[in-house]
Protein backbone atom coordinates (compact mmCIF):
# COMPACT_ATOMS: atom_id res chain seq x y z
CA UNK A 1 0.00 0.00 0.00
CA UNK A 2 1.38 3.40 -1.01
CA UNK A 3 2.32 5.57 1.96
CA UNK A 4 1.48 9.26 2.12
CA UNK A 5 3.31 11.39 4.66
CA UNK A 6 1.49 14.14 6.51
CA UNK A 7 3.30 16.79 8.53
CA UNK A 8 2.07 19.63 10.69
CA UNK A 9 3.50 21.34 13.72
CA UNK A 10 0.77 19.83 15.86
CA UNK A 11 -2.67 18.23 15.80
CA UNK A 12 -3.71 19.72 12.49
CA UNK A 13 -1.88 17.00 10.58
CA UNK A 14 -3.99 14.31 12.23
CA UNK A 15 -7.19 16.13 11.29
CA UNK A 16 -6.06 16.28 7.66
CA UNK A 17 -4.89 12.66 7.65
CA UNK A 18 -8.23 11.48 9.01
CA UNK A 19 -10.07 13.37 6.27
CA UNK A 20 -7.72 12.02 3.60
CA UNK A 21 -8.33 8.50 4.92
CA UNK A 22 -12.03 9.04 4.29
CA UNK A 23 -11.50 10.55 0.84
CA UNK A 24 -8.64 8.28 -0.36
CA UNK A 25 -8.83 5.08 1.71
CA UNK A 26 -6.58 3.13 -0.67
CA UNK A 27 -3.46 4.76 0.82
CA UNK A 28 -1.71 4.50 4.18
CA UNK A 29 -1.06 7.76 6.01
CA UNK A 30 2.03 8.32 8.15
CA UNK A 31 1.67 11.38 10.38
CA UNK A 32 4.45 13.24 12.15
CA UNK A 33 4.26 16.49 14.06
CA UNK A 34 6.48 18.77 16.09
CA UNK A 35 4.30 19.39 19.11
CA UNK A 36 7.37 20.34 21.17
CA UNK A 37 7.67 23.54 19.15
CA UNK A 38 4.03 24.49 18.58
CA UNK A 39 3.07 27.06 17.46
CA UNK A 40 5.02 27.72 14.27
CA UNK A 41 2.88 30.69 13.30
CA UNK A 42 4.69 33.10 15.63
CA UNK A 43 8.23 32.01 14.63
CA UNK A 44 10.68 33.44 12.08
CA UNK A 45 11.08 31.90 8.64
CA UNK A 46 14.58 30.45 9.18
CA UNK A 47 13.43 28.72 12.37
CA UNK A 48 10.33 27.28 10.66
CA UNK A 49 12.48 25.85 7.86
CA UNK A 50 14.94 24.29 10.31
CA UNK A 51 12.27 22.76 12.54
CA UNK A 52 10.32 21.41 9.58
CA UNK A 53 13.39 19.86 7.94
CA UNK A 54 14.26 18.06 11.14
CA UNK A 55 10.71 16.86 11.76
CA UNK A 56 10.06 15.36 8.31
CA UNK A 57 13.17 13.16 8.28
CA UNK A 58 11.21 10.00 9.28
CA UNK A 59 8.95 10.49 6.24
CA UNK A 60 11.67 10.88 3.65
CA UNK A 61 12.36 7.68 1.77
CA UNK A 62 9.22 5.82 2.83
CA UNK A 63 6.71 8.35 1.52
CA UNK A 64 6.88 9.49 -2.13
CA UNK A 65 4.46 12.31 -1.27
CA UNK A 66 4.51 14.45 1.86
CA UNK A 67 1.55 16.69 2.61
CA UNK A 68 2.62 19.83 4.43
CA UNK A 69 -0.61 20.22 6.35
CA UNK A 70 0.18 23.74 7.51
CA UNK A 71 -0.29 27.07 5.77
CA UNK A 72 2.55 28.61 7.78
CA UNK A 73 5.06 25.90 6.80
CA UNK A 74 3.91 25.93 3.19
CA UNK A 75 4.48 29.67 2.98
CA UNK A 76 7.82 29.61 4.78
CA UNK A 77 9.46 26.36 3.76
CA UNK A 78 7.95 24.35 0.92
CA UNK A 79 10.13 25.80 -1.84
CA UNK A 80 13.25 25.09 0.21
CA UNK A 81 12.10 21.51 0.88
CA UNK A 82 11.39 20.88 -2.79
CA UNK A 83 14.89 22.04 -3.67
CA UNK A 84 16.55 19.95 -0.94
CA UNK A 85 14.58 16.76 -1.59
CA UNK A 86 13.82 16.66 -5.34
CA UNK A 87 12.78 12.98 -5.33
CA UNK A 88 9.93 13.70 -2.90
CA UNK A 89 6.73 15.42 -3.97
CA UNK A 90 5.45 17.99 -1.50
CA UNK A 91 1.81 19.05 -1.38
CA UNK A 92 1.27 22.33 0.42
CA UNK A 93 -1.62 24.42 1.66
CA UNK A 94 -2.47 27.99 0.85
CA UNK A 95 -5.24 30.15 2.30
CA UNK A 96 -8.31 29.48 0.18
CA UNK A 97 -8.73 33.03 -1.05
CA UNK A 98 -9.57 32.12 -4.63
CA UNK A 99 -12.48 29.73 -3.89
CA UNK A 100 -13.74 32.05 -1.17
CA UNK A 101 -13.85 34.95 -3.62
CA UNK A 102 -15.89 32.83 -6.04
CA UNK A 103 -18.30 31.50 -3.42
CA UNK A 104 -18.98 34.70 -1.50
CA UNK A 105 -22.25 36.36 -2.43
CA UNK A 106 -21.55 39.43 -0.30
CA UNK A 107 -17.90 40.02 -1.29
CA UNK A 108 -17.07 39.77 2.40
CA UNK A 109 -15.15 36.86 3.96
CA UNK A 110 -13.38 35.95 7.19
CA UNK A 111 -9.84 34.56 7.21
CA UNK A 112 -8.80 32.55 10.28
CA UNK A 113 -5.02 32.14 10.11
CA UNK A 114 -1.81 32.48 12.09
CA UNK A 115 0.09 35.77 12.36
CA UNK A 116 2.84 34.40 10.08
CA UNK A 117 0.39 33.47 7.33
CA UNK A 118 -1.44 36.79 7.51
CA UNK A 119 1.82 38.72 7.32
CA UNK A 120 3.32 36.61 4.51
CA UNK A 121 3.94 38.03 1.05
CA UNK A 122 2.22 34.97 -0.46
CA UNK A 123 -1.01 35.72 1.38
CA UNK A 124 -0.84 39.37 0.35
CA UNK A 125 -0.26 38.29 -3.27
CA UNK A 126 -3.28 35.97 -3.17
CA UNK A 127 -5.46 38.79 -1.90
CA UNK A 128 -4.32 41.12 -4.64
CA UNK A 129 -4.70 38.47 -7.35
CA UNK A 130 -8.04 36.95 -6.44
CA UNK A 131 -9.80 39.24 -4.01
CA UNK A 132 -9.01 42.91 -4.55
CA UNK A 133 -12.72 43.71 -4.30
CA UNK A 134 -13.37 41.69 -1.15
CA UNK A 135 -13.70 42.84 2.42
CA UNK A 136 -11.55 40.36 4.37
CA UNK A 137 -11.84 40.25 8.15
CA UNK A 138 -8.78 38.78 9.90
CA UNK A 139 -9.58 38.16 13.58
CA UNK A 140 -6.65 37.69 15.96
CA UNK A 141 -6.26 33.93 16.50
CA UNK A 142 -2.62 33.68 17.58
CA UNK A 143 -3.34 31.70 20.76
CA UNK A 144 -5.78 29.25 19.15
CA UNK A 145 -3.20 26.60 18.09
CA UNK A 146 -1.85 26.33 21.64
CA UNK A 147 -5.34 26.01 23.09
CA UNK A 148 -6.22 23.33 20.54
CA UNK A 149 -2.97 21.47 21.25
CA UNK A 150 -3.82 21.54 24.95
CA UNK A 151 -7.22 20.01 24.27
CA UNK A 152 -9.04 23.15 25.38
CA UNK A 153 -10.53 24.25 22.06
CA UNK A 154 -13.88 24.66 23.79
CA UNK A 155 -12.63 27.79 25.62
CA UNK A 156 -11.86 29.59 22.35
CA UNK A 157 -14.21 32.51 21.86
CA UNK A 158 -15.89 32.73 18.47
CA UNK A 159 -17.29 36.20 19.15
CA UNK A 160 -15.03 37.88 16.57
CA UNK A 161 -16.17 35.41 13.92
CA UNK A 162 -19.82 35.98 14.83
CA UNK A 163 -19.36 39.76 14.58
CA UNK A 164 -17.72 39.34 11.19
CA UNK A 165 -20.73 37.37 9.94
CA UNK A 166 -23.13 39.90 11.46
CA UNK A 167 -21.36 42.59 9.45
CA UNK A 168 -21.82 40.67 6.21
CA UNK A 169 -19.22 37.91 5.89
CA UNK A 170 -20.68 34.76 4.36
CA UNK A 171 -17.54 32.61 3.96
CA UNK A 172 -15.20 31.51 6.76
CA UNK A 173 -11.79 30.30 5.57
CA UNK A 174 -9.85 27.97 7.85
CA UNK A 175 -6.32 29.11 7.06
CA UNK A 176 -4.73 26.88 9.70
CA UNK A 177 -5.32 23.13 9.93
CA UNK A 178 -5.49 23.32 13.71
CA UNK A 179 -8.75 25.16 13.24
CA UNK A 180 -10.43 22.08 11.82
CA UNK A 181 -10.93 21.28 15.50
CA UNK A 182 -13.45 24.13 15.54
CA UNK A 183 -15.37 23.29 12.40
CA UNK A 184 -18.34 21.67 14.14
CA UNK A 185 -18.62 24.55 16.61
CA UNK A 186 -18.44 27.08 13.81
CA UNK A 187 -21.13 25.36 11.79
CA UNK A 188 -23.36 25.02 14.84
CA UNK A 189 -22.84 28.64 15.90
CA UNK A 190 -22.98 30.53 12.63
CA UNK A 191 -26.01 31.09 10.36
CA UNK A 192 -26.81 28.29 7.93
CA UNK A 193 -26.01 30.44 4.91
CA UNK A 194 -22.40 30.98 6.06
CA UNK A 195 -19.97 28.58 4.39
CA UNK A 196 -16.90 27.19 6.18
CA UNK A 197 -14.03 26.33 3.82
CA UNK A 198 -11.36 23.78 4.74
CA UNK A 199 -8.66 22.31 2.47
CA UNK A 200 -8.88 18.52 2.77
CA UNK A 201 -10.76 17.89 -0.51
CA UNK A 202 -8.34 20.09 -2.46
CA UNK A 203 -5.41 18.22 -0.92
CA UNK A 204 -6.96 14.87 -1.84
CA UNK A 205 -7.37 15.94 -5.46
CA UNK A 206 -3.73 17.01 -5.66
CA UNK A 207 -2.47 13.78 -4.06
CA UNK A 208 -4.53 11.75 -6.50
CA UNK A 209 -3.17 13.72 -9.44
CA UNK A 210 0.42 13.19 -8.34
CA UNK A 211 -0.01 9.45 -7.77
CA UNK A 212 -1.84 8.82 -11.01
Amino acid sequence: MEKIGVFDSGRGGRYIADRLQQLLPQYEYVVVNDSMHVPYGTRKREEIISLTDRAIQPLLGQCPIIVIACNTVTTAAIQVLRARYPTTKFVGLEPMIKPASVLSRTDHITMLATPYTLASSRYQDLKLQYAPQLIIDEPVTGDWPLLIEAGTADVISLNAVKKSCESGSDVIVLGCTHYLALIDRLRATLPDDVMVLEPSEAIARQVQRLLS
